[in-house]
């Protein structure tokens, strides 16, 4: 059974309204941060405070998680956290074991109570639905969950649900904002703290911050800044959101401006060096962590004129305007860099690579292992 998750048996009846007769005892009960001991019921105490229910996954979640968690031990805090809904366990890592999400993980290490950790399927699932109202929450936070919300969701937390989108909305809707900027090589970005709808990040705009954009940073670096940002962001309005005058404020977004974000496939993972340098340096940046970018490369022994294809990831490479090169589809080696030729006569900088099965190594030690061998473009 799972650890941190709600009761496999809460689609029977009598579990289910066991369980809504325990979350409505529990609500009145604050999360005050982690607990002294795990004998100690210290850290929750009675209380009066609004309760919130945050949703969220990955890592990059648990920035807001844990803001959220010290704004609301605060003795001056209107808010406490009711409970957290994360996807259900996966298999991660090397070792391919069953792992709970980050949040959960995070939620758990801080003492958050394991009955209080929802990890439905779908969010539109009646028995999770059902322990939701009983806990009555005020008002619902997302950031980065991964799951669709239905209007029986929605329609919950009388003041809404609000989410963390990093990207200046109505920019980049949809589940990769992020990767799908950097992709095409934006100057500026930012994160966003909207109202959610049933339409895709299309709701009213309580607040925007702006950030500009390194032509260097990876889409990993890039999450962690924004959704650090937007946890600022939540803090800050979280009193105007909770007392109704943000729904007043927010600003509708202009949906002739809206751009899509789509999921990314790791069928796009291949790069073509018919394209130029620029095209092909912020793909690899945009899609860092996953699913990566790769490449098909010949090595050729001219000893014997023996050709072998070797499968590459490109992990980081950069773009010097003054680096241009004539050559067709030979790959050479400069200073730090695999230099390969590109489209329209550019030439991308390759630093870092990985064979598969191994670790990723800079340019120069892959270069080195070649042993005068030729590379070429495919």
């Amino acid at each position: 059974s799972n650890f941190f998750s709600l009761h496999s048996g809460l689609v029977e009846d009598e579990k289910t309204k066991e369980m809504n007769s325990s979350l409505m005892i529990r609500r009145f009960f604050c999360f005050k941060g982690p607990a002294t001991s795990s004998t100690t019921p210290s850290a929750f105490s009675v209380s009066r405070k609004k309760p919130l229910v945050f949703l969220g996954s990955p890592q990059v979640s648990v920035n807001v998680l844990d803001a959220l968690f010290n704004a609301s031990s605060s003795p001056d805090s209107i808010f406490e956290v009711a409970a957290i809904v994360t996807q259900p366990p996966s298999r991660r890592d090397r070792g391919r074991k069953v792992l709970p999400s980050p949040v959960a993980q995070y939620a758990l290490d801080r003492g958050f109570p394991a009955d209080l950790i929802f990890t439905p399927e779908r969010a539109g699932e009646d028995a999770f639905l059902s322990n939701l109202r009983a806990l009555q929450p005020e008002l619902c936070i997302t950031a980065a969950y991964g799951n669709i919300l239905p209007s029986k969701f929605l329609n919950i937390p009388p003041m809404g649900t609000v989410n963390i989108h990093p990207s200046l909305l109505p920019l980049y809707r949809g589940a990769a904002p992020v990767q799908r900027a950097l992709q095409g090589g934006a100057k500026e970005t930012g994160v966003s703290l909207a109202f959610t709808v049933r339409a895709l990040d299309a709701g009213p705009v309580i607040a925007r911050e702006k950030m500009e954009v390194d032509d260097q940073i990876k889409a990993p670096e890039l999450l962690v800044l924004l959704f650090s940002e937007g946890s600022e962001l939540l803090i800050r309005e979280l009193p105007s959101i909770l007392d109704g005058s943000a729904r007043v404020k927010a600003q509708p977004q202009d949906d002739s401006k809206a751009t899509l974000a789509p999921k990314i496939t790791t069928e796009e993972s291949w790069l073509s060096f018919d394209e130029e340098a620029v095209v092909l340096h912020n793909k690899v940046r945009a899609f860092a962590g996953w699913p990566g970018t790769r490449a098909k490369m010949a090595v050729v022994d001219d000893r014997n004129g023996q050709q072998s294809i070797v499968e590459l990831k490109i992990i980081t490479t950069r773009v010097c305007p003054n680096i241009q090169t004539n050559e067709v589809d030979g790959i050479t080696f400069k200073k730090d860099a695999l230099v390969v030729p590109c489209g329209e006569c550019t030439a991308l900088e390759v630093l870092e690579v990985q064979l598969p099965g191994k670790k990723a190594v800079s340019a120069a030690a892959f270069w080195n292992g070649l042993r005068g061998q030729k590379l070429k473009v495919l």
